[in-house]
């Protein structure tokens, strides 16, 4: 299988390419299309992962689907055979790997929901005992449940650099306490869901963050939803506070970048078939994992 690191859709006019997803205007409507690029420490690499577009996109339906009845969502379609004619020759580049959504007014903020102490709030909390400035008890360790499910907002970088946590007061100062309150609401609530289902599967979901907008005037959950990319899930079994846990996502990426002392700087090197191998299976299984079927080729 031959990893797609860029799409080339002819005319359709091409909004934009992210670190994953390139975007596409398609009439009133965006196409989103989750290539099998990967990133890491900011960066995209040379080499992609086969069908990680693929696998990314089947989760966050399986997702939208499961938290319907909590919050409405931008899909229209997920099937190629209904994208407008316009697409039909691009159909083998875009199936199982593209949503064809509704337009939102984006909130300028990511919404982060923290179950356990991984990652930014591991560093925090050892520098000061916080998250976000929540201020937690002493004793935790890299790894541990907190006391309680925390929303740790941040700010959605436009440059590619490091996303920065803020306090709930600056997203109130932003958006107002009213849509602050409902977008921490609903982010508590998604994660409730989401972790509980992942339970029932042997995972953790240790945090993960989502992305919000408006339609109509209705906030609306949008983009990529409890993915791998976007979320921290862990084997339940094996879970032991007091260092990294090992984890469903990009780690032997990550792992294998430090072991060449790679200076973080671009260009950003490729991956050997090992590590690329090792990464697309971890990604499969999170998969079938979460959602008890095969991937859609």
């Amino acid at each position: 299988m031959t990893a797609l690191l860029k799409t080339d859709l002819g005319s359709t006019t091409l909004l934009g390419r992210g670190k994953v997803r390139d975007l596409y205007a398609v009439g009133d409507a965006l196409l989103l299309v989750a290539t099998d690029r990967i990133s890491a420490f900011d960066h995209v690499l040379a080499t992609g992962i086969p069908g990680k577009g693929k696998i990314l996109t089947q989760i966050s339906l399986f997702w939208f689907k499961l938290m319907a009845d909590l919050v409405p969502n931008h899909l229209i379609t997920a099937s190629v055979e209904e994208f407008p004619v316009s697409l039909r020759p691009y159909a083998e580049q875009l199936r199982g790997r593209s949503m064809l959504v509704k337009r939102a007014q984006m909130f300028p903020v990511e919404c982060v929901a923290r179950g356990y102490l991984a990652g930014s709030g591991w560093k925090e909390y050892v520098a000061g005992r916080t998250v976000c400035g929540i201020p937690l008890p002493e004793g935790l360790k890299d790894g541990s449940r907190l006391p309680e499910v925390l929303f740790t907002p941040a700010t959605k970088s436009q440059d590619g650099a490091h996303d920065e946590n803020i306090a709930l007061d600056a997203v109130v100062k932003l958006l107002g306490a009213e849509t602050a309150g409902e977008l921490r609401r609903l982010t508590l609530a998604i994660y409730a869901k989401a972790a509980a289902h992942a339970e029932s599967r042997g995972l953790i979901l240790a945090d993960t963050k989502f992305e919000f907008g408006t339609i109509a005037g209705e906030i609306t959950l949008a983009d990529e939803v409890l993915t791998p990319d976007s979320s921290r899930f862990w084997e339940a079994a094996l879970w032991k506070p007091g260092g990294a846990q090992p984890s469903f996502d990009k780690q032997f990426v990550r792992d294998y970048l430090e072991s060449i002392r790679w200076n973080k700087q671009a260009p950003a090197p490729g991956l050997p078939d090992d590590v690329v191998e090792r990464t697309l299976a971890k990604y499969l299984e999170a998969f079938r994992r979460l959602t008890g079927r095969e991937l859609e080729a």
